[in-house]
């Protein structure tokens, strides 16, 4: 079995996540999108929402796509959640299955400041996906890369690529890939809904529901 992980905080989560992890399902071949909303963290904000009312939302926005799934591996977790040790576990739950590791750019390029990155790649394969504000250029000087040429970063930055796959550690696949890079985020959301103004059409009606009935972000 093929799982896609796609973890993070999900602060709300919107439009941007989900479509991005119906792409890389598809373009991918994935059996399922497993997404993990993210329990305390190394980078917890103040306004960051309950791991609860966070999980919950993700619940709402996800119903009715038998290709996504949501775990609680993290949520429920005591202490801080480390993704190589969210992964280690995963293995020991899924046992035989083969890992994507689901990523940004921007969140690519802070990999060497997580805890045990090397080990995380001996575990999982990385997909890396394009990211509005960021470009797979900015990614050539990753310790991470090896023999990807800038040619290859600028035809994927261009679109005349959309996937490009390398070897990223002795026994994984690294990945490259072009979604739509749809410029909606969390803290522009948080930011409206502090301000009152509208967020509908950025996030699914349930999740915005979800935030106006439990007065989520107001300060």
């Amino acid at each position: 079995m093929k799982i896609g992980i796609y973890g993070g905080t999900f602060n709300p989560v919107h439009y941007g996540h989900l479509r991005t992890a119906e792409e890389v399902h598809e373009r991918l071949c994935l059996d399922k999108i497993l997404f993990i909303p993210s329990g305390k963290t190394p980078f917890d904000k103040p306004d960051l929402a309950r791991a609860s009312e966070r999980f919950e939302m993700v619940e709402k926005a996800i119903k009715g796509n038998r290709h996504f799934e949501i775990s609680d591996i993290e949520t429920k977790a005591r202490g801080r959640s480390y993704s190589v040790d969210t992964i280690k576990k995963l293995h020991r739950m899924y046992e035989g299955a083969e890992f994507f590791f689901i990523l940004g750019i921007d969140a690519f390029l802070d990999l060497q400041a997580w805890k045990e990155p090397q080990q995380l790649l001996n575990m999982t394969s990385l997909v890396v996906m394009s990211r509005p504000g960021y470009l797979f250029n900015d990614i050539v000087s990753s310790p991470f890369i090896k023999g990807i040429t800038k040619r290859v970063l600028t035809d994927l930055e261009r679109g005349d690529i959309m996937d490009y796959s390398f070897d990223i550690s002795g026994t994984q696949k690294g990945y490259l890939t072009n979604v739509t890079r749809l410029n909606i985020s969390a803290s522009r959301i948080r930011s409206l809904v502090i301000k009152g103004e509208s967020i509908r059409y950025l996030l699914p009606d349930s999740v915005k529901s979800y935030i106006i009935s439990h007065n989520l972000y107001k300060k």
